[in-house]
């Protein structure tokens, strides 16, 4: 049987090989986050006035669901105060400006404002910061307007809740929940290099694993979570209404007519998919039924080339064994 040749212990080699971050990768990332965060924070304890209040990781290195391929950091900035512009692109140069007095040391083309965020350049490490403004009124849960990555309009959220989101659910399978996310997102990054126009963002896959293991699914098997991931999509068409009550009741849920409906954990106001069409959506589906049917194929091949094939169309030709 194909369990022979490929099972769950040749795909967690797979993602320790090829998808994971690696550990001390990661433990330097975290270390550089943390260097940002003692700057910053070092500079507050000095100038009570500053308008910077809080900084933090975020993003998937704060979750634990990095890929091999980061080469950036994501770090969220609380910026509260009566001068802070409320226009994007003047927010951004703001928080330059307010990041380069919290680095006397860098040179100015170091701290660079970009579209929605602005990158902290480390020469020595060759690691870049991204720095993401949240514009804080002093919520107690750390609530406040972040800059959406998606379309650059100011949404509320609250990054400390966000990772409490998905640790929990980290807890209840440790090891496995947060590697069957890195291996559904390395099958995105494929995707997009063999489906044109392909999209589908990490904050989605988060979400619809979350509702499975909520619903019972086990992830201690790679591929059958991964099968389980992919005929969600494939039974669903991703119709279905996607929400969680770790913070408010489905009742707080406005009323979306958008095609896919994925509502953010802490802010029932906001579908994370809100700007994802019909056409795209369907991309999704169509790409989830052709990888569980891979899968399905790979797991009753009587030969390990065959069982190799069928995998490479989930993972691409990374995928060796």
């Amino acid at each position: 049987m194909a369990r022979e040749h490929v099972g769950h212990t040749e795909i967690a080699q797979f993602a320790k090989e090829k998808v994971n971050l690696p550990k001390d990768k990661a433990d330097e990332y975290r270390a550089q986050a943390s260097r940002v965060k003692d700057k910053v924070t070092g500079y507050l304890d000095e100038h009570a006035d500053f308008t910077l209040k809080k900084i933090q990781l975020s993003g998937s290195l704060a979750k634990g669901t990095a890929l091999r391929t980061l080469n950036d950091i994501d770090m969220a900035c609380y910026i509260s105060g009566s001068d802070v512009p409320k226009e994007i692109s003047a927010l951004i140069i703001y928080l330059a400006e307010k990041l380069r007095k919290a680095f006397p040391n860098m040179s100015p083309d170091q701290v660079q404002p970009k579209t929605y965020s602005v990158t902290i350049s480390f020469r020595g490490s060759g690691l870049d910061v991204d720095v993401v403004p949240i514009l804080y009124y002093g919520d107690a849960n750390w609530y406040g307007c972040v800059v959406s990555q998606d379309n650059g309009s100011l949404l509320e959220t609250c990054i400390p809740r966000h990772l409490e989101f998905i640790r929990s659910r980290k807890q209840k399978q440790q090891t496995h929940f947060a590697q069957v996310i890195r291996l559904a997102k390395y099958w995105v990054k494929f995707m997009k290099t063999e489906r044109d126009g392909f999209r589908f963002k990490s904050f989605m896959v988060e979400l619809i694993m979350s509702k499975l293991l909520d619903a019972g699914t086990d992830f201690s098997d790679y591929p059958e979570a991964l099968q389980s991931f992919f005929t969600y999509l494939a039974t669903s068409n991703l119709n279905e209404l996607i929400v969680f009550n770790d913070y408010y009741k489905t009742s707080e849920v406005p009323t979306f007519t958008d095609p896919v409906k994925i509502i953010d954990p802490v802010n029932p106001k906001n579908n994370a998919a809100g700007l994802y069409t019909k056409s795209q959506a369907n991309m999704i589906v169509d790409a989830s039924i052709d990888a569980g049917d891979a899968i399905d194929a790979a797991l009753s091949a009587t030969t390990k080339e065959k069982t190799i094939y069928y995998w490479q169309k989930v993972f691409g030709s990374a995928f060796q064994i």
